[in-house]
């Protein structure tokens, strides 16, 4: 579908970009020309995708970072630019997410994923944002958000807030910063079977129910995605900002929030097959 030097010249950071749905986009933004940078805090994933986009003709890089902390993600930006050269395209997908009765999270577990996803994306977004509008260069942000950003969901508080922080980020710098011709869209994604988030929150024999739920009546695909983020990088979306995509086969619209039908089952029943999901203290 894409001219094969169709992001040529170009250099992306994609979070998160060693496994999952950001392996998939680093992937084929390399495929098609484009630089990669990617980041997470385990090594051997971000190895590996760099191999793997190496051993394909493309051109990759990585470093270990936490983007909870500015600071680090400050210090990561400066080691990898001095790899890749100037990066000019973000992709915040870097996220944490569990399921649980929100009277039982602890403090400890709220806020771990709220600054993976909020505090992260801002970091990332920010540290970026400031070099191009120094630079008086022009940069594009896609954000991977959820279908329940603009409603909710039950059972995933810290993710539904978080995400919701992040679309309204996302719309606001998209009027904040179009002066600068900086672009900011975000990625609503329905499940897609990844080895990540797809796994932990479909364990328990959900995987059928969540496939009811879904009028097209299959799961997405990484590769439909990473197409999607091709195109909201590419030169044919320069008028597109401030945009939320929703890629899931029409789930949301029947469906409405994705774990709500939770609510359907006795709450202790629910609790037991949510606390048999945790995984097991060492």
């Amino acid at each position: 579908m894409y001219q094969s030097d169709l992001l040529a010249g170009r250099t992306f950071l994609v979070t998160g970009g060693g496994t999952g749905l950001g392996r998939a986009m680093a992937m084929r933004y390399a495929e098609l020309g484009a630089t990669i940078a990617i980041c997470g805090r385990r090594t051997a994933p971000l190895e590996a995708t760099c191999a793997d986009i190496a051993a394909a003709g493309g051109k990759a890089h990585w470093v270990s970072t936490d983007v909870r902390d500015m600071e680090a993600v400050e210090a990561a930006i400066v080691e990898l630019e001095a790899k890749t050269g100037p990066i000019d395209g973000l992709v915040n997908n870097a996220a944490g997410n569990f399921l649980c009765a929100s009277e039982d999270l602890s403090p400890g577990a709220f806020d771990s994923v709220v600054k993976i996803v909020l505090y992260g994306t801002f970091n990332c977004t920010q540290a970026l944002g400031k070099r191009w509008i120094e630079r008086d260069t022009q940069g594009a942000v896609i954000n991977i958000v959820t279908t329940y950003a603009w409603m909710g969901s039950a059972f995933v508080l810290p993710s539904a807030a978080a995400k919701a922080g992040v679309l309204a980020m996302t719309r606001s710098l998209a009027v904040e910063w179009a002066t600068y011709g900086i672009r900011l869209n975000a990625i609503a994604p329905g499940p897609i079977p990844t080895e990540g988030a797809f796994s932990r929150l479909m364990a328990g024999g959900m995987e059928k129910e969540a496939l009811a739920r879904i009028p097209a009546g299959r799961f997405g695909r990484p590769d439909e995605l990473a197409d999607l983020a091709v195109y909201l990088m590419s030169p044919a979306a320069q008028w597109v900002t401030g945009e939320v995509v929703t890629l899931d086969g029409a789930e949301w619209l029947k469906s409405g929030q994705e774990f709500s039908g939770f609510t359907s089952h006795p709450r202790a029943n629910v609790k037991a097959v949510l606390n048999s999901m945790r995984p097991k203290k060492k």
